[in-house]
């Protein structure tokens, strides 16, 4: 079943959620819940709808109402159950979560296999505080971005050697401008860049690093041409959303890109490496040694570098950053500044955010509020009280975790050094970068300049083509996919 949503969008602070059934399973308990687990808000009027549910539609003041207008049951955004008027739980595939609370305490397991895991990599916030509800406030559909993948528990984790001293050496900086990656574009042997020239050069490559809509879909690298015509055939990347033609209707950085930690000494995550000296694809394993790249006789290391001393982390290439120095690795962490391009602001339009600095986002910030000697608690608060307001209510959970993973893992440490290596790369990262799409280095997919509306499970159109051309019918041709 399939529930289009509606201009006005949900906030959902609790919750990744498809709103249509998926094939992945999460395996988890259902969550018992009581007739009161959802509050009876005061029925607002003017309340607008913001979308269906197998009962009626969801409106802005968290109300469920049948066609009529009858209010039936109660929205939780927090778990996203609806608690109907009878005390019985659904989920907005309509399966029974919990039985009436007056009658049986028994809970019924769900029957759909798109339940919520509350293990899975996408970490909820905890916070139980209003949600704000809002057509202006956000413009994404919350979906599942993890959607076909493992829970990172699943994964195998390799053996990271102690290269402490070895003499490579290198530092972090921190970037999250939301833009489609680099190393989603194609190119026959640029540097840098994914090789199509033929498919063993193309899968040698990499392929092409995955990338989302606005609602965090994923959605093709490069589809034909938009003046593909029947005599010649060629190929476009999807626009960026940090092109001012496209922004909403563009492609971004999919989420679940952000840093995950695997343990307490051990993490993952996707960085902009130097054009000279690696390509898109690679990773690298690095290990903090507790200092920072400006440290001197009068600038010493900060708690904050310290605590992070000694940790572990395999990084992946998936931008070419060409004012990335060799041994520099831009770190992508949401809110860490957007740099030179800014597609997060569209993305997370939300109400009053303070980004921080276009360059070093939270954290300068906070040391501007706080200097440059505060205590690790300090900055680590600063940081997470920023995400939270940022990501807390963007529907868009793998940005909140890779926040806090800045300040909980990653000590909030500001550009620290480490010694380095490449290494083979894990499954997790292989599996969060490789494109499920654009597996092949030629494709009959139609090119669209909007890909906002494209949702999970939707057929890409494509267009009769040769190796010669494309057949380009009228209605193609109104779209603007072919000439």
């Amino acid at each position: 079943m399939k529930f289009p949503f509606t201009k006005a969008m949900l906030i959902l602070s609790a919750a990744a959620l498809t709103w249509n059934c998926s094939d992945s399973s999460s395996g988890s308990d259902p969550v018992e819940l009581s007739s009161s687990s959802a509050a009876a808000p005061v029925l607002d009027p003017n309340a607008t709808i913001v979308a269906p549910s197998p009962v009626g539609n969801i409106y802005s003041d968290l109300s469920v109402r049948d066609e009529a207008g009858n209010v039936v049951g109660t929205f939780d955004p927090n778990t996203t159950y609806i608690t109907l008027n009878d005390g019985s739980v659904i989920d907005l595939n309509g399966n029974v979560i919990s039985a009436p609370t007056s009658s049986s305490s028994e809970i019924v397991a769900p029957t759909s296999s798109a339940s919520v895991d509350p293990m899975s990599s996408a970490i909820l916030p905890t916070s139980s505080a209003a949600v704000e509800v809002s057509s202006s406030s956000i413009n994404i559909t919350p979906v599942d971005p993890n959607s076909g993948f493992k829970d990172i528990s699943e994964y195998p984790v390799a053996a990271y050697k102690n290269i402490s001293g070895n003499g490579t050496r290198g530092w972090n900086t921190r970037y999250w401008d939301a833009c489609k990656p680099h190393c989603s574009w194609i190119a026959k042997g640029e540097e840098g860049k994914t090789d199509t020239t033929t498919q063993e050069s193309y899968e040698k490559g990499m392929t092409t690093a995955r990338n989302c809509n606005i609602n965090d879909v994923e959605v093709p690298t490069f589809t034909l041409s938009h003046d593909v015509q029947q005599y010649w055939i060629g190929y476009e990347g999807t626009t960026s959303a940090c092109e001012s033609s496209a922004g909403a209707k563009g492609v971004f950085t999919c989420t679940d890109m952000a840093p995950i930690a695997v343990n307490d000494t051990l993490s993952y995550a996707y960085v902009a490496g130097p054009g000279s000296s690696t390509t898109c694809g690679k990773c690298f394993h690095l290990q903090y040694d507790g200092s920072f790249n400006d440290e001197s006789s009068s600038n010493k290391p900060k708690e904050t570098h310290k605590a992070l001393k000694g940790k572990h982390i395999v990084v992946m290439t998936s931008n070419i950053g060409h004012d990335v120095k060799d041994g520099q690795f831009d770190l992508m962490v949401p809110g860490g500044g957007p740099g030179i391009f800014n597609a997060l602001n569209i993305q997370v339009n939300g109400q009053n955010i303070e980004w921080g600095a276009q360059y070093g986002g939270f954290l300068t910030y906070c040391q501007g509020k706080l200097g440059y000697d505060a205590s690790l608690e300090a900055y680590q608060s600063c940081v997470k009280t920023m995400c939270d307001d940022a990501f807390g209510n963007a529907g868009l959970p793998n940005l909140l975790r890779g926040c806090h993973w800045f300040a909980d893992w990653y000590m909030a440490a500001d550009n620290p050094t480490y010694q380095w290596e490449e290494v083979e790369c894990p499954q997790y990262l292989l599996d969060h970068y490789l494109t499920t799409i654009n597996t092949k280095k030629s494709n009959n997919y139609a090119w669209h300049t909007d890909w906002s509306t494209y949702k999970q499970g939707d057929e890409l159109e494509t267009l009769n083509c040769t190796d010669k051309g494309c057949e380009c019918p009228d209605d193609m041709r109104a779209k603007g996919a072919c000439k």
